[in-house]
Protein backbone atom coordinates (compact mmCIF):
# COMPACT_ATOMS: atom_id res chain seq x y z
CA UNK A 1 0.00 0.00 0.00
CA UNK A 2 3.00 2.45 -0.67
CA UNK A 3 0.60 4.20 -3.14
CA UNK A 4 -1.77 4.88 -0.18
CA UNK A 5 1.21 6.03 2.30
CA UNK A 6 1.01 10.01 3.15
CA UNK A 7 -2.16 10.59 0.67
CA UNK A 8 -5.39 12.14 2.20
CA UNK A 9 -8.45 10.19 2.56
CA UNK A 10 -12.20 11.06 2.81
CA UNK A 11 -14.59 8.32 4.14
CA UNK A 12 -18.24 10.02 3.99
CA UNK A 13 -20.47 8.14 6.88
CA UNK A 14 -17.20 6.54 8.90
CA UNK A 15 -18.33 6.91 11.75
CA UNK A 16 -19.73 2.96 12.04
CA UNK A 17 -19.42 0.01 10.74
CA UNK A 18 -18.29 -0.44 7.59
CA UNK A 19 -16.75 3.31 7.03
CA UNK A 20 -15.20 2.65 10.31
CA UNK A 21 -13.71 -0.29 9.27
CA UNK A 22 -12.65 1.23 6.18
CA UNK A 23 -11.10 4.72 7.89
CA UNK A 24 -8.89 2.55 10.53
CA UNK A 25 -7.58 0.44 7.40
CA UNK A 26 -6.97 3.29 5.63
CA UNK A 27 -5.08 4.71 8.25
CA UNK A 28 -2.82 1.67 9.08
CA UNK A 29 -2.22 1.97 5.19
CA UNK A 30 -0.31 5.52 6.20
CA UNK A 31 -2.95 7.48 4.35
CA UNK A 32 -4.13 10.66 6.47
CA UNK A 33 -7.96 9.95 7.20
CA UNK A 34 -11.34 12.41 7.36
CA UNK A 35 -14.03 10.79 8.89
CA UNK A 36 -17.42 11.84 7.63
CA UNK A 37 -20.17 11.87 9.67
CA UNK A 38 -24.07 13.33 10.18
CA UNK A 39 -25.17 13.17 13.97
CA UNK A 40 -22.93 10.85 15.69
CA UNK A 41 -20.14 12.94 16.85
CA UNK A 42 -18.82 11.02 19.25
CA UNK A 43 -18.87 7.96 17.26
CA UNK A 44 -16.88 9.99 14.62
CA UNK A 45 -14.08 10.84 17.10
CA UNK A 46 -13.66 7.43 18.84
CA UNK A 47 -12.35 6.87 15.44
CA UNK A 48 -10.28 10.00 15.00
CA UNK A 49 -9.00 8.93 18.90
CA UNK A 50 -8.31 5.10 17.72
CA UNK A 51 -5.90 6.28 14.73
CA UNK A 52 -4.29 9.00 16.65
CA UNK A 53 -3.63 6.24 19.08
CA UNK A 54 -1.61 3.93 16.72
CA UNK A 55 0.16 7.05 15.25
CA UNK A 56 -2.03 8.03 12.91
CA UNK A 57 -3.38 11.36 11.68
CA UNK A 58 -7.02 12.00 11.18
CA UNK A 59 -10.20 14.75 11.87
CA UNK A 60 -13.95 14.28 12.23
CA UNK A 61 -16.19 16.86 9.82
CA UNK A 62 -19.69 16.80 10.05
CA UNK A 63 -21.70 16.83 6.98
CA UNK A 64 -24.82 15.92 5.37
CA UNK A 65 -23.29 14.81 2.01
CA UNK A 66 -26.78 15.40 0.36
CA UNK A 67 -26.16 18.94 0.98
CA UNK A 68 -23.59 20.65 -2.05
CA UNK A 69 -23.11 23.68 0.21
CA UNK A 70 -21.91 20.87 3.34
CA UNK A 71 -20.19 18.98 1.18
CA UNK A 72 -18.14 21.85 -0.37
CA UNK A 73 -17.65 23.01 3.55
CA UNK A 74 -16.44 19.63 4.59
CA UNK A 75 -14.12 19.52 1.70
CA UNK A 76 -12.22 22.97 2.47
CA UNK A 77 -12.20 21.80 6.29
CA UNK A 78 -10.65 18.67 5.41
CA UNK A 79 -8.02 20.48 2.97
CA UNK A 80 -7.15 22.34 5.52
CA UNK A 81 -6.39 20.14 7.95
CA UNK A 82 -4.97 17.34 6.08
CA UNK A 83 -4.60 18.10 2.85
CA UNK A 84 -6.02 18.47 -0.37
CA UNK A 85 -8.10 14.50 -1.03
CA UNK A 86 -6.96 11.90 -2.61
CA UNK A 87 -8.78 8.99 -1.64
CA UNK A 88 -12.61 9.24 -1.60
CA UNK A 89 -14.50 6.58 -0.57
CA UNK A 90 -18.77 7.29 -0.91
CA UNK A 91 -19.58 5.04 1.83
CA UNK A 92 -22.93 7.63 3.40
CA UNK A 93 -26.29 5.49 3.24
CA UNK A 94 -29.51 4.68 4.60
CA UNK A 95 -31.88 1.89 4.48
CA UNK A 96 -34.93 2.17 5.09
CA UNK A 97 -37.33 -1.11 5.05
CA UNK A 98 -40.15 -0.77 3.33
CA UNK A 99 -42.74 -3.07 1.77
CA UNK A 100 -44.34 -1.50 -1.41
CA UNK A 101 -47.33 -0.15 0.42
CA UNK A 102 -45.54 1.66 2.97
CA UNK A 103 -43.14 3.21 0.56
CA UNK A 104 -44.07 7.14 0.35
CA UNK A 105 -42.04 9.92 -2.34
CA UNK A 106 -40.62 11.26 0.84
CA UNK A 107 -38.47 7.74 1.61
CA UNK A 108 -37.81 7.27 -1.79
CA UNK A 109 -36.74 10.99 -2.50
CA UNK A 110 -34.85 10.63 1.22
CA UNK A 111 -32.79 7.20 -0.07
CA UNK A 112 -31.90 8.91 -3.13
CA UNK A 113 -30.62 11.98 -1.70
CA UNK A 114 -28.00 9.96 0.98
CA UNK A 115 -27.31 6.76 -0.73
CA UNK A 116 -26.87 8.54 -4.62
CA UNK A 117 -26.43 12.10 -4.52
CA UNK A 118 -24.28 12.69 -1.73
CA UNK A 119 -21.48 10.19 -4.09
CA UNK A 120 -21.95 12.32 -7.39
CA UNK A 121 -21.64 15.54 -5.11
CA UNK A 122 -18.83 14.80 -3.11
CA UNK A 123 -16.95 13.34 -6.88
CA UNK A 124 -17.81 16.59 -8.32
CA UNK A 125 -16.19 18.12 -5.10
CA UNK A 126 -12.97 16.15 -4.95
CA UNK A 127 -11.77 15.40 -8.57
CA UNK A 128 -10.98 19.08 -10.12
CA UNK A 129 -7.64 18.40 -7.55
CA UNK A 130 -7.68 15.10 -8.52
CA UNK A 131 -7.15 15.80 -11.53
CA UNK A 132 -4.55 18.34 -11.27
CA UNK A 133 -1.96 16.18 -9.34
CA UNK A 134 -3.02 13.01 -11.73
CA UNK A 135 -3.88 10.68 -9.23
CA UNK A 136 -6.75 9.82 -7.63
CA UNK A 137 -8.91 6.93 -6.07
CA UNK A 138 -12.57 6.49 -5.63
CA UNK A 139 -14.95 3.83 -4.05
CA UNK A 140 -18.41 3.85 -3.72
CA UNK A 141 -20.06 1.34 -1.43
CA UNK A 142 -22.56 -0.50 -3.52
CA UNK A 143 -24.92 -3.21 -2.54
CA UNK A 144 -26.04 -6.43 -3.62
CA UNK A 145 -29.50 -5.28 -3.22
CA UNK A 146 -27.66 -3.23 -7.01
CA UNK A 147 -28.73 -6.61 -9.07
CA UNK A 148 -31.01 -8.48 -6.30
CA UNK A 149 -34.23 -8.06 -4.55
CA UNK A 150 -32.59 -7.26 -1.37
CA UNK A 151 -34.84 -6.81 2.06
CA UNK A 152 -34.74 -3.23 2.19
CA UNK A 153 -37.22 -2.13 -0.77
CA UNK A 154 -36.86 -1.16 -4.13
CA UNK A 155 -36.20 2.67 -3.38
CA UNK A 156 -32.88 0.89 -2.09
CA UNK A 157 -32.20 -1.40 -5.17
CA UNK A 158 -32.40 1.96 -7.07
CA UNK A 159 -29.86 3.95 -5.41
CA UNK A 160 -27.90 1.41 -5.07
CA UNK A 161 -27.93 0.17 -9.00
CA UNK A 162 -27.82 4.34 -9.17
CA UNK A 163 -24.88 4.14 -7.84
CA UNK A 164 -23.29 1.37 -9.92
CA UNK A 165 -23.76 3.42 -13.03
CA UNK A 166 -22.45 6.41 -11.49
CA UNK A 167 -19.16 4.47 -11.01
CA UNK A 168 -19.11 3.44 -14.26
CA UNK A 169 -19.98 6.79 -15.61
CA UNK A 170 -17.25 8.49 -14.02
CA UNK A 171 -14.30 5.62 -14.70
CA UNK A 172 -15.23 6.19 -18.05
CA UNK A 173 -14.63 9.70 -18.49
CA UNK A 174 -11.97 9.99 -15.69
CA UNK A 175 -9.79 6.67 -16.87
CA UNK A 176 -7.07 9.01 -18.41
CA UNK A 177 -6.47 11.67 -15.62
CA UNK A 178 -4.91 9.09 -13.57
CA UNK A 179 -8.37 8.70 -11.53
CA UNK A 180 -9.96 5.42 -10.44
CA UNK A 181 -13.16 4.69 -9.63
CA UNK A 182 -14.69 1.29 -8.83
CA UNK A 183 -17.61 -0.14 -6.26
CA UNK A 184 -18.44 -2.80 -3.76
CA UNK A 185 -21.20 -4.76 -3.09
CA UNK A 186 -21.58 -6.15 0.35
CA UNK A 187 -24.52 -8.12 1.02
CA UNK A 188 -25.41 -9.20 4.42
CA UNK A 189 -22.10 -7.91 6.41
CA UNK A 190 -22.60 -7.50 10.44
CA UNK A 191 -23.69 -4.04 10.63
CA UNK A 192 -26.38 -2.49 12.35
CA UNK A 193 -28.43 -2.04 9.62
CA UNK A 194 -28.22 -6.02 9.22
CA UNK A 195 -28.64 -6.89 13.20
CA UNK A 196 -31.54 -4.36 13.35
CA UNK A 197 -34.05 -6.71 11.50
CA UNK A 198 -32.76 -6.72 7.92
CA UNK A 199 -31.21 -10.66 8.39
CA UNK A 200 -31.83 -12.57 11.45
CA UNK A 201 -29.89 -15.72 10.82
CA UNK A 202 -26.92 -16.32 8.10
CA UNK A 203 -28.57 -19.36 7.00
CA UNK A 204 -29.33 -18.39 3.74
CA UNK A 205 -25.70 -17.37 3.11
CA UNK A 206 -23.25 -19.97 1.20
CA UNK A 207 -20.50 -19.42 3.58
CA UNK A 208 -22.75 -19.51 6.38
CA UNK A 209 -21.83 -16.97 8.24
CA UNK A 210 -22.30 -12.39 7.80
CA UNK A 211 -19.63 -10.52 6.51
CA UNK A 212 -17.52 -8.17 8.71
CA UNK A 213 -16.78 -4.73 7.97
CA UNK A 214 -13.08 -5.27 8.03
CA UNK A 215 -13.62 -7.73 5.54
CA UNK A 216 -15.07 -4.67 3.16
CA UNK A 217 -12.01 -2.44 4.01
CA UNK A 218 -9.62 -5.53 2.82
CA UNK A 219 -11.42 -5.13 -0.82
CA UNK A 220 -11.69 -1.31 -0.82
CA UNK A 221 -7.87 -1.07 -0.48
CA UNK A 222 -7.13 -3.42 -2.88
CA UNK A 223 -9.17 -1.30 -5.38
CA UNK A 224 -7.34 1.84 -3.79
CA UNK A 225 -4.04 0.42 -4.74
CA UNK A 226 -4.44 -1.14 -8.14
CA UNK A 227 -3.93 1.11 -10.61
CA UNK A 228 -5.29 -1.02 -13.36
CA UNK A 229 -8.71 -1.70 -12.19
CA UNK A 230 -11.59 1.01 -13.14
CA UNK A 231 -15.07 0.83 -12.98
CA UNK A 232 -15.89 -2.32 -11.96
CA UNK A 233 -18.19 -3.90 -9.08
CA UNK A 234 -16.33 -6.32 -6.53
CA UNK A 235 -19.22 -8.39 -5.02
CA UNK A 236 -18.79 -9.52 -1.20
CA UNK A 237 -21.79 -11.67 -0.60
CA UNK A 238 -20.29 -14.88 0.87
CA UNK A 239 -21.18 -17.04 -2.55
CA UNK A 240 -24.75 -15.85 -2.47
CA UNK A 241 -24.24 -13.66 -5.70
CA UNK A 242 -22.16 -13.59 -8.99
CA UNK A 243 -21.47 -10.54 -10.91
Amino acid sequence: MAEVSGRTALITGGSRGIGRAIAISLAEAGAAVAVNFRDNAAAAQSVVETIRKAGGRAMAVRADVSSSTEVAAMVAAVRRELGAIDVLVNNAGIGLIRTIDELTEDVFDQTIAVNLKSAFLCTQAVVPEMRARGWGRIVNISSGAARGAGGIGPHYNASKAGLEGLTRGYAARLVKDGITVNAVAPSLIETDMVRSGLASSPARIPLGRFGTPEECAQIVLMLVGNAYMTGQTVALSGGMSFI
